[in-house]
C-alpha cells in the first residue's frame, strides 16, 4: 500500500455516496470536465463572477452545477458548501495561482493530488533541490548579474504563464532590468523546447513501473507565446525595445509534438527520477505533471521547470494523443485522472490519491 496523504477528516466529506470533480472554470477545465462526465461522475464549475456563456458552446464539458465566487481566493468559503457536495478539487493552473498557494493548502476540501507539491513548485529555489536532487540536468542559475556570461531568461516564482520573464543576450543587457518581484536568473540554453505530460499513479502495478506504481505518458506540446517567438528571440527583443515594444512570453496557445523515438527513454529516465526524489522529499506526487525542457543539438534534455498538475497543453489532446493512443485510444489527461479517482474509490484506496 502506498502512503497515506489525505486525513480522515478531509475524506470523511465524501461519505459513500458518489463524489463529485469539481475545478475552477478557467485553464483546462473543459477538459476535466469533459473527462469526469465520460467517467460518470457529477461535476461541479468554480466560478469567478457568472458563469462564462461559452460553456453553453460545449454540452459534454458543461459542469452539471456552478457555484459562483466574487474572487478566486475567496474560494475558501464555499468549503462547507463543497464538502456537503461530497466534492473533490481536481487543481489546475490557474487555480493554484489565483487562489494562491497558501489559499490553497488550507483549503478543508479533498484535493486531487499531493497538496505539499505546490510548497516545492512554487518556490523556485526549494523546485531546484528537488531538480538537481533527482540527477535532472538543468540550466545553469546565476547568483547575480555580475555572474552572466552569455545569454539568460529572468523568470519569477509561481505559475504566471510567461509572464514577466525577460530575455538578456548578455550581462549588459541585463542591467535595464527591473525585478518586481522574487525571481532567478536562468542561463538561456539554445534548442527546442517541449513540455512533457506525465502521469503517476501511486494504484497501477504494470506499465513503467516505478515506486510502487507507474509512470504513463499522455502527450507533449510546445508553446505560442505572445510577441515573441523560438530561434528569433535573442535579436527579435532588442528590435522590439527599439520600437517601443515590450516583448513578453504570455502563452497564447499550444501547438502538438512528438519527440524521436530514440530521445524517449532519456525522458522517462527524468521523470521516472523526479517521482522517486518526490517521494523521499515530501511523500510523492499523484496524477499529473509536466516536466518542461529544451532538447539540445547534442540530444541532451535540460529540464528548465516541472508543474506539478494538469497544464494547458494537455487540452490539444481531448480525444487522445499520438502517446496515449497507444495505451488506450482517446485517453485525455482530464479523463485519467476521473479514472485514477474511480479506480482508487473503488479499491478503497482515496487516501493514496487525495489530500
Amino acid at each position: 500500500m502506498g502512503i497515506a496523504l489525505a486525513s480522515e477528516e478531509r475524506l470523511a466529506s465524501l461519505g459513500t455516496g458518489e463524489p463529485a470533480l469539481a475545478t475552477l472554470c478557467s485553464h483546462s477545465s473543459l477538459q476535466i470536465f469533459h473527462g469526469a462526465r465520460a467517467e460518470g461522475f457529477r461535476t461541479i464549475g468554480i466560478s469567478v463572477g457568472a458563469p462564462h456563456r461559452f460553456y453553453e458552446a460545449f454540452p459534454k464539458a458543461r459542469p452539471d452545477e456552478f457555484l459562483q465566487v466574487p474572487a478566486a481566493r475567496e474560494i475558501v468559503g464555499l468549503a462547507e458548501r463543497l464538502r456537503r457536495e461530497g466534492a473533490i478539487i481536481v487543481p489546475h493552473g490557474s487555480f493554484v495561482e489565483y487562489v494562491g498557494p497558501e489559499a490553497f493548502q488550507a483549503l478543508e476540501v479533498p484535493v486531487f493530488g499531493n497538496r505539499a507539491v505546490i510548497g516545492w513548485e512554487s518556490d523556485r529555489e526549494k523546485e531546484r533541490q528537488w531538480l538537481e536532487g533527482a540527477g535532472v540536468r538543468m540550466p545553469r542559475r546565476f547568483e547575480t548579474a555580475g555572474e552572466v556570461d552569455g545569454p539568460v531568461i529572468v523568470k519569477y516564482y509561481g505559475a504566471k504563464g510567461g509572464k514577466g520573464f525577460y530575455l538578456a543576450k548578455n550581462r549588459e543587457a541585463l542591467a535595464t532590468f527591473r525585478p518586481s518581484g522574487p525571481h532567478v536568473i536562468q542561463e538561456y540554453v539554445l534548442g527546442t523546447r517541449y513540455y512533457v505530460h506525465f502521469f503517476y499513479s501511486p494504484l497501477h502495478r504494470d506499465g513503467y513501473r516505478v515506486g510502487e506504481g507507474s509512470l504513463e505518458l499522455l502527450g507533449m506540446d510546445r508553446r505560442d507565446e505572445a510577441n515573441i517567438d523560438e530561434l528569433y528571440k535573442l535579436g527579435a527583443q532588442e528590435e522590439l525595445l527599439k520600437a517601443g515594444i515590450r516583448p513578453t512570453f504570455v502563452v497564447t496557445g499550444n501547438v502538438p509534438v512528438v519527440l524521436r523515438e530514440s530521445l524517449l527513454p532519456q525522458i522517462f529516465e527524468i521523470g521516472a527520477r523526479i517521482v522517486e526524489r518526490s517521494i523521499e522529499l515530501f511523500g510523492g506526487m499523484v496524477g499529473p505533471f509536466c516536466v518542461e525542457g529544451i532538447m539540445t543539438e547534442e540530444l541532451e534534455f535540460k529540464v528548465f521547470e516541472i508543474s506539478t498538475r494538469i497544464v494547458a497543453g494537455t487540452n490539444l489532446f481531448v480525444n487522445g494523443s499520438p502517446y496515449s493512443d497507444l495505451t488506450e485510444p482517446g485517453l485525455s489527461m482530464g479523463r485519467r485522472i476521473a479514472r485514477e479517482v474511480r479506480a482508487a474509490r473503488r479499491a478503497g484506496r482515496l487516501a493514496e490519491i487525495l489530500s
